[in-house]
């Protein structure tokens, strides 16, 4: 991704953001995720292949994602904390795809529901 097109108000946000290249490579981390993946060895990643990080369903699900396009959201429970995580293609400003973007965040344990019409 050029620089251009790097969100630089993402850095400093209160939910990790990586986005990752069509060959799955890491190009860019906010700070939060920098933190989170500090906590796994390695504040670092950029240029990594996170398929290197993930299981064969995850790697499927990323896989699918970057051939068909759409979006993955699911909710985890991990060292007590509960996160969402949602995962999505990027276009760029020309409209071809340019990888993947996930966003984690913490969510409370029960968490407001709103119907809006």
């Amino acid at each position: 991704m050029e620089k251009e097109f790097l969100p630089e108000w993402a850095y400093g946000m209160n939910c990790a953001v990586t986005v990752v290249d069509t060959d799955c490579r890491i190009i860019y981390m906010n700070e939060r995720s920098r933190q989170t993946f500090a906590a796994r060895g390695g504040a670092d990643l950029i240029g990594h292949d996170i398929m290197e990080y993930h299981n064969e369903r995850s790697r499927g699900i990323i896989r699918r994602l970057l051939d068909e396009g759409g979006s993955n959201a699911y909710t985890i429970l991990k060292n007590g904390v509960r996160k969402m995580i949602y995962q999505t293609v990027w276009r760029k400003p020309d409209g071809a795809l340019g990888g993947l973007v996930e966003l984690s965040m913490v969510i409370p344990d029960e968490m407001p529901h709103y119907i809006r019409e």
